[in-house]
This record gives structure tokens, C-alpha cells and sequence, in this order.
């Protein structure tokens, strides 16, 4: 496409020379030379004006132009019924005070989040869960059996136990006699999660410097994830989010905990005064202070699965610890952890492959300290200082004047002492990572291409599907659009919501409509899982439904398998909670048509190809264990508890231009 003001350039230099030739040959015939040159140029006249029609986009063209189903207005919203094509979010207006190379910022991002020596068992990486168009498409060892529950319910009803293989039979989680009446029999319900296998539970000892794997003590399982005794991978209590897009959200996780302020330490955002990292004010002087970066509910985000004994992290570790183990080097004689030490990375990746050391794994950059160093001002890394961790859990500063080192540089740091380096990777990684995640953005979806007036992007059963989406039932739609608000698909955006009260109060009733908050929408009772809300009352994030076709199981509960099961469910009132509203009253065709705009209309093919910038580096994911939900063979691990023999899985490297043949979705 012509930008406008290069084609309004072209434009006036055409017109000018055509000018010209009249001028020149009023007064005689054209020359059998300047005639193809005035057909030529009057040829260009019309493709420059083509160009500048095309540049020109007209916005919305039916049916987006007739949009009868319209979330409340909002002060960042005035015109919902005229939705903006998608457009970038702000970065923080802070981060030049903590971060002098961006490009080294995003490096670092990319490396931290599929980096599988992230996790306590040198295995789990935040990729872990989210390969698969930001998801996972796992299907073994994936059932949680409710442990979110008012009364913590740790019996799996789907498959009688755990490391079980999912069927497509087991879907929907709440199965009715006719899925089109919610008042029909109920032939079975249960209160399990369909979600992502994380770490085995262990509880740390502490982390190695420049070594992968922490120091752990195997336990057994709390929360029922064993198999005659033997402890599986544990699984996360709510179905896993994409990451694609997730820039665009004020708050991050179903119940909006990680907040939209980064404190630099942890999700609570401005909610937590006590929240502090350390500032080198001078060589041998840290002060510690209070941060603040705005439009960062990623980072706040970043910071909750390192630590979760059931995603990455050993019980009780911290984020100094995981610094630790990445950063320290020199005079204690080990060697740092190379970035994706474990993991090749494409020679053609679009963030890294400059740094590929392939057919060898890792990246060229020996250390992540020197990623660090890099990418943020001195001030926040460079300290002769040590802190300390008193028993109590307060820190200690200790002044250090060993000749030119910085920090642990040249001394055996005891294990509850850290670097500035250490202290601060909460800072470091949230920030990194979620610089990464904010270039995952899916805005080449084929509605993207109609509605920036490409009439042809679309089917003609994905435009009536459109119409569906974007209708409210009174004019034969689905009232989608209410809740999923175009051009985001979620009313919980940051677009949507600005102007709305600050959601990093501690008040839960901050997480309400305004702020993208659906009380009771029916998939299961607040007894199950009250989100955001309560016991009687439960608030879960509306989800964004850009790459749907690829991100199944759907719902907090990874309950539905399919997008007809999500639709059947919407069609007849919504209610597996015991609840529901008025029935949709599509038709068959209606709900096909639906169907057909949400899996293909809103699938950007890159994601589906793994194309820039959706490619990656290589993987291994664990996905179960030999054996079934019967029997299962131990490893042989020697720290406690008996744990079950890995099955890993290799997610294989991928260059900018993606591969060919798509990864299978979910139970393909």
C-alpha cells in the first residue's frame, strides 16, 4: 500500500508533467515519442490514484457500520459503535529512567521467557505454556481437580486421576442431554480445570549459581498430584491465557491480579508501598526506593509465575535467588548460565539469530549479566554493595571495598547474600519480558484487512458471521461484541478502560464491569472459583478471542473444547452455573456462520506459521509422564519424595519465515 503522502507527492509531479506535455504540443501533434509518454503518464495518474483511494482507508464498512451490540460508553470510549482499527499501546513513560538499549531490552525478554533454565527444575520456561499461539496445546497430565474451590477439592473426576490423556468425550466439562437447552438433563458436571502441567512440588533450598537446576527437596504432593505415591507435574488451577495480544489488557491473569503500575518487585503494583528495589547511588552506597512504570501490567505479570510452585518455581524461592543462579561468576570459580544454554536457537530468528551459535546451543553472549548490562543503566546493576537477608527477612546493606569488583565479583557470596545484579532481576525480567511480549501483536487477521476496507478479506459466510458478532439479538445477533468489544475483542482493554478508576487499588471492587469484569457468566458457581469476586459472586477478566480457532480449551476452566461447544453454550443462555439469561436463538446456519468468523476471520496467519515475529527459539516441554493415570514410572531422583519420569517433547527451533506445516491444535 502506498503511504498518502508519498502518493499525494507522486500525484502532483504526474499532474505537473502532464501539464507540461500540453504546453509543450498544444500547438502540434503528439510525436510518436511523447505519446506513450502521455498514456504512460495518464496510465501512472490512474494507478497513483488507486494508490491514494487504498491509502485512504475507510474504517469499518458493513457490517461494522450497523453495530447493534454496544458495550456501555466509556470515558476512553465515547463512539463504541465507530471502533478504531487496531492500534499500539504506550509504553511506560518512565522506562528511559531504567533501561539505556531497548534492542538489547527485547533481546534479554526473548531469551528470559523461552529460557528453560528459568525454571527450578532447569526444565520449565514461561514458553512452557505458551508455544502454541501464546497457549498450549498439551493434552496429557493437564487436569487440575479444583483446588480453587471454597472447599479445596482435590479428587480428579475427569479420568479418575492424574497424568491423565484427555479425549475429546471428555468435552463439555458440563454436558447436557440437548446442548441447546441449559434445562435440559444433565448427563455429567464436574469441577475440574482443564489447564498447563508445571513443575513437580519441592520446596527450595536454595539456587546454584550457574547452575539450572535449584537445590529442592521433593515433598509430597498437597494438592493430590501423584500417582501411587509417586509425585507427577503439578497443574495450574485456571486454563492458561495467550500471551498474543495481551499488551492490549489493563489487567493480566482471569482475575486481574497482576496489577497495571509495576512496582518492580512483584504483581501488587501500586498496592504494595512496601514493594522496594535498590539504586546505586554511588559505588558503594544502594538506597532503596520505590518505582513506578505505567502501561505495565506485564511486567507485573512476569513476576507471579517465577515464583508459583505450580508453574516454574520450587516453594519458597524469590526472584534475588533466580538472579543468582543467572548472574553470579568470576571469583566464585563457576561459570554463568549461558542465555538458552539448554536450547538452539534459529540462525534466522528475528530477534536472536544474530546471536545464534547453532548447530550449538544458546545464544553468542556468554551471560545474561552482560545482557543486563546492556540494556539498563548503571545504576540499577553496577554496586560494590551486598544486600543482605536477615533471618527475619529484612535486608541489609553491606558496604563492600575489595578494589575495583563490583559486587560478588571476587567473593564467595553465603546464600542469603545478593548483588544489586540479584536484587533487582524482578526489575530486570519484568521489564524484559514484557518488552518481548509487547511485540506480539496479531493485527493481520483477515478482519483486520476488512475492516480497513478490504471488503474481499472476508468470506461471504465469515462477514454473516461478523454480523452475528457484532448484533445484538433483537437485530439477529449474538451480542459478542458487548463483552468482546472490536477492534481488542475484550471491554477489559486499555483503549476501553482509561479513564476508569486505578485497578491497582487492594479493593476487589475495582475489578468490576467497567474494568472488564463479568460477574456470574455462567460456566461455574463462585463456590468453584470466585476469580476476582467471592463466594457467592464470581469475576473473571473477559478474555480477547483474536487466534481463537488456535487457543482451545476455552473458558477459565478449560471446560470446552471446541468453538461450537462455546457457541451452544452463549445460544442457550449461558447457566452451567445454575444461573443463565434470555436463550440467543440462533439458527444452525447462524451459529455456523459465527463459528466461521471467529476461527478463520480472526486467525493472523503468522501466528498460525510461526512467521516474525511469532517465531522462537527450540523448546522441550514435558508433556506427562510414561504410564496413565494408573501407573507411572519413577524417576529416580534421590532429593525426597519419589517424582515420575519425564516426557518431553521437542518444540523445534523456527526462523523468521515460520514453517510450513502448522503445529495440531488442541486433541489434534
Amino acid at each position: 500500500m502506498i503511504h498518502s503522502n508519498s502518493a499525494l507527492v507522486i500525484l502532483i509531479l504526474l499532474i505537473s508533467m502532464l501539464f507540461w506535455i500540453y504546453l509543450k504540443y498544444k500547438t502540434r501533434r503528439i510525436s510518436r515519442y511523447s505519446r506513450p509518454l502521455a498514456i504512460l503518464v495518464m496510465v501512472s495518474l490512474a494507478i497513483a490514484g488507486g494508490g491514494i483511494v487504498s491509502a485512504q482507508v475507510t474504517p469499518n464498512p458493513a457490517p461494522l457500520n450497523n453495530i447493534t451490540s454496544l458495550p456501555p460508553v466509556t470515558p476512553a470510549d465515547a463512539t463504541p459503535a465507530n471502533p478504531p482499527l487496531l492500534t499500539a499501546v504506550a509504553q511506560p513513560s518512565n522506562l528511559t529512567d531504567f533501561v539505556d538499549d531497548q534492542t538489547a531490552l527485547l533481546k534479554l525478554g526473548k531469551a528470559l521467557f523461552w529460557d528453560m533454565q528459568l525454571g527450578s527444575d532447569g526444565i520449565q520456561s514461561c514458553a512452557s505454556c505458551h508455544f502454541h499461539a501464546g497457549v498450549d496445546n498439551r493434552s496429557k497430565n493437564q487436569i487440575s481437580p479444583g483446588v480453587l474451590a471454597s472447599l479445596k477439592d482435590i479428587t480428579f473426576q475427569v479420568g479418575g486421576g492424574a497424568n491423565y490423556q484427555l479425549t475429546p468425550a471428555d468435552f463439555p466439562f458440563h454436558k447436557l442431554a440437548d446442548p441447546n437447552s441449559r434445562k435440559s438433563t444433565v448427563i455429567s458436571d464436574t469441577n475440574d480445570v482443564a489447564s498447563s502441567q508445571g513443575v513437580f512440588y519441592s520446596v527450595i533450598k536454595n539456587t546454584v549459581p550457574g547452575q539450572a537446576v535449584d537445590s529442592t527437596t521433593s515433598e509430597p504432593d498437597p494438592d493430590g498430584f501423584q500417582v501411587n505415591g509417586i509425585n507427577v507435574r503439578r497443574v495450574e488451577p485456571r486454563n492458561t491465557p495467550t500471551v498474543i495480544n495481551a499488551i492490549f489488557n489493563k489487567l493480566q491473569f482471569w482475575d486481574g491480579r497482576a496489577k497495571e503500575t509495576f512496582n518492580g518487585v512483584n504483581i501488587n503494583g501500586a498496592a504494595d508501598p512496601s514493594a522496594k528495589v535498590y539504586k546505586a547511588i554511588k559505588q558503594n552506597q544502594l538506597t532503596a526506593v520505590s518505582v513506578s512504570l505505567n502501561n505495565s501490567s506485564l511486567a507485573s505479570l512476569v513476576t507471579g509465575p517465577l515464583l508459583s510452585p505450580f508453574e516454574t518455581s520450587a516453594n519458597g524461592r524469590t526472584l534475588p535467588e533466580v538472579g543468582a543462579k543467572f548472574l553470579r561468576k568470576k571469583g566464585q570459580k563457576i561459570k554463568s548460565l549461558r542465555p538458552l544454554g539448554k536450547q538452539l536457537v534459529h540462525q534466522q530468528d528475528s530477534v536472536l539469530g544474530a546471536e545464534s551459535r547453532f548447530p550449538q546451543p544458546g545464544l553468542k553472549t556468554a551471560s545474561y549479566d552482560q545482557l543486563i548490562r546492556k540494556a539498563f543503566k548503571k545504576e540499577w546493576w553496577k554496586s560494590k554493595s551486598i544486600i543482605q537477608v536477615e533471618t527475619n527477612g529484612t535486608p541489609t546493606i553491606l558496604a563492600k571495598n575489595d578494589d575495583v569488583n563490583e559486587s560478588e565479583e571476587g567473593q564467595t557470596l553465603p546464600a542469603n547474600q545478593f548483588s544489586l545484579r540479584d536484587w533487582n532481576f524482578s526489575l530486570f525480567s519484568g521489564l524484559a519480558m514484557q518488552k518481548y511480549m509487547s511485540t506480539l501483536v496479531s493485527d493481520k487477521t483477515p478482519f483486520d484487512q476488512f475492516q480497513a476496507g478490504n471488503t474481499n478479506a472476508l468470506t461471504a459466510q465469515e462477514k454473516s458471521g461478523l454480523a452475528v458478532f457484532v448484533n445484538n439479538p433483537a437485530n439477529g445477533g449474538g451480542n459478542c461484541n458487548f463483552c468482546h468489544t472490536i477492534p481488542e475483542f475484550t471491554s477489559a482493554s486499555l483503549r476501553r478502560t482509561a479513564g476508569v478508576a486505578s485497578t491497582d487499588s487492594s479493593d476487589p471492587l475495582i475489578n468490576n464491569f467497567t474494568n472488564g469484569f463479568i460477574p456470574n457468566y455462567g460456566v461455574r458457581p463462585a463456590l468453584d472459583d470466585p476469580g476476582a469476586g467471592n463466594t457467592t459472586t464470581s469475576l473473571f477478566k473477559t478474555p480477547a478471542l483474536r487466534n481463537i480457532g488456535l487457543t482451545a480449551p476455552y473458558m477459565h476452566n478449560g471446560g470446552m473444547a471446541t468453538l461450537e461447544q462455546v457457541v451452544d453454550f452463549y445460544n442457550r443462555g449461558r447457566g452451567d452455573d445454575g444461573g443463565g439469561v434470555t436463550p440467543l436463538n440462533l439458527t444452525d446456519a447462524q451459529k455456523a456462520d459465527l463459528v466461521a468468523f471467529l476461527r478463520n476471520g480472526l486467525t493472523d496467519r503468522r501466528v498460525l506459521l510461526e512467521q516474525e515475529p511469532f517465531d522462537h527459539p527450540q523448546l522441550f516441554i514435558p508433556n506427562g509422564h510414561p504410564g496413565n493415570q494408573s501407573s507411572v514410572t519413577a524417576s529416580g531422583n534421590t532429593n525426597g519424595t519419589a517424582t515420575a519420569t519425564d516426557q518431553l517433547v521437542e518444540i523445534p527451533a523456527v526462523g523468521r519465515n515460520g514453517v510450513t506445516t502448522p503445529q495440531p491444535n488442541f486433541l489434534e
